[in-house]
This record gives structure tokens, C-alpha cells and sequence, in this order.
């Protein structure tokens, strides 16, 4: 069972195309465990068919087992309508995938990570005869130190000078960095969304050169819980200061994602808009 599609904003948009070169893409918040990926087999589809998608690309990183990502989950993912997958801080969280990304050519691990890290930051794909761009990044604050997210990105978008559309993922803890990145990247990119919290956060908007932005997705993810977690665990971690096994929650799924349309003009979104929904 599932409930109706809910959005932040307004209704449901048609699923018509306003503009004969729009392009549809849907932004998926980061897949939790078994749970996230259920709820995603269930809902995906039917969405690109009501939505009428051109692209769907969804953050994994914590699709296999509530912390971290494998090629069997890239499988589930992709199996359930996912076109490329992002991923973040937990993308080596197991240890089999430093040695599986290397053969999967749909999935993105961040960018900044320095030279020589498996996989690559970036890629570009052909979607009804457009190149389009989709990147990763993570934060430095409270996070892990990786390289400049910044400087990352500015020499991305120097390699891949034709990309008609660019789809950026921040990942990363801090609001005010997530929101610097799209203030860094409007103009210069279609769409720059935040992941990572895993909480959705209410200020979709298009910025004032054309770049759609959201500091938050949300996730894919067991709704009566810590950010995917038993509430419990989380509880007596802070309760305690203690270590804690993290197990995944159960019940219904909440489901967060963005539509956002994009027209022929090099980069520019025309539409931002929140689609959440719950799987039972």
C-alpha cells in the first residue's frame, strides 16, 4: 500500500511537456536499507510513467544495510528505474566496492576525493539527444577532509565544456555549505541538490540565473525513526555517548524526491518542485 503523492508546493504538474525540449528529471533523497529499496522498486516506476521522466538519478550510499552501497544494491537500484547513482561519505563504508565501483558505469562517488581513489566524480550521459552532466561532491565541514569541494566542481565543468544540463549532488552536513554550492554553481549548472541529512528541507526555489536548488532532498527511508535508524539506538548514543549498533528502522517508507524540468537554453531550469509520498 502506498498514499497518495504529496507535494511541498502545489499539485501534481502534468505530466505534459509545457515545452517540446524540456527535459524531466526526478532527484531521489539517499536510499535507506531494505526498507529504501523496497519502497523504491514499489513507487519508482510508476512515477516515470505519471511524471513522464526523461532522468532519474538517485542518491545510494546507504542502500545496503542502512550504511554504505554495494554493486548488488547498485543492481536493486538501477533494476528499479534509477539511471545513475550518487552516492558520499559512506560510498567505501563496505569494503567490497573500492574494487566493485570500477565496473559501474551509472554510479558517482565524490569528486574531491584526491587522486587515485576508485570510480570517478562524474559523468556524462545522453538523454533525448542532450549531453547531461551529473557530478558528486562532499563537504568539508563536520565531515571528513576531502579536497575543495569548489575548485572540484569549477574544474569539472571546465572538462565538460558541451554539457547541455548539469546535476550536481552536494553531499554534506552543513546547510550553509550546500547553499554557498548553489550560489556557486547558479548559472553554471541546472540543478545543485543537497543530500546527506537525510531530512527534506522546504527551500526549493530556482536562483537567479536559472539554477534549481534544495538544501535537502530527504531520503528514502523508514519515516518512524532517527534519520532511518531505531530510534532507540540513536537515543542511547546520545543518551550515553556510547558506541551503538545503528540498525535500520522498520514501517512505513516516506519517499522524498524533486521534479525538476530544464529547457534547451545551455543549463537552465524552468521548474523545482518537491514530490514526496509514503510507501506502507
Amino acid at each position: 500500500m502506498h498514499r497518495a503523492f504529496r507535494t511541498a508546493a502545489h499539485s501534481l504538474p502534468h505530466t505534459h511537456r509545457s515545452m517540446p525540449d524540456e527535459l524531466r528529471v526526478l532527484f531521489v533523497g539517499d536510499v535507506i536499507g531494505r526498507p529504501g529499496r523496497h519502497a523504491l522498486a514499489v513507487l519508482l516506476p510508476r512515477l516515470r510513467r505519471e511524471l513522464a521522466l526523461d532522468l532519474v538519478v538517485v542518491n545510494g550510499e546507504n542502500s545496503a544495510g542502512g550504511f554504505g552501497i554495494t554493486a548488488a544494491t547498485v543492481r536493486e537500484l538501477r533494476d528499479a528505474g534509477a539511471d545513475v547513482v550518487t552516492t558520499g561519505n559512506h560510498v567505501w563504508d563496505h569494503k567490497q566496492f573500492v574494487d566493485e565501483i570500477k565496473g559501474e558505469d551509472r554510479v558517482v562517488r565524490p569528486a574531491n576525493y584526491p587522486a587515485g581513489a576508485p570510480g570517478r566524480g562524474a559523468l556524462e550521459i545522453e538523454v533525448r539527444g542532450r549531453r547531461v552532466l551529473v557530478a558528486n561532491l562532499q563537504g568539508r565541514t563536520f565531515m571528513q577532509a576531502l579536497d575543495d569541494p569548489f575548485r572540484t566542481v569549477d574544474a569539472i565543468l571546465d572538462e565538460h565544456p558541451d554539457a547541455a544540463h548539469v546535476i550536481v549532488d552536494m553531499h554534506a552536513e552543513a546547510t550553509a555549505e550546500k547553499v554557498a554550492m548553489g550560489w556557486h554553481l547558479d548559472g553554471r549548472a541546472s540543478l545543485v541538490v543537497g543530500t546527506h541529512t537525510h531530512v527534506p528541507t522546504a527551500d526549493a526555489r530556482i536562483l537567479p540565473r536559472g539554477t534549481a536548488y534544495v538544501t535537502d532532498v530527504g531520503m528514502v527511508g523508514p519515516r518512524d525513526s532517527v534519520i532511518g535508524v531505531v530510534p532507540q539506538a540513536s537515543l542511547a548514543r546520545f543518551l550515553t555517548g556510547m558506541p551503538q549498533r545503528n540498525p535500520v528502522a522498520s514501517g512505513p517508507v516516506t519517499f522524498n524526491s524533486v521534479l525538476v524540468t530544464m529547457w534547451e537554453p545551455k543549463r537552465q531550469a524552468t521548474t523545482i518542485t518537491r514530490v514526496d509520498t509514503e510507501n506502507e
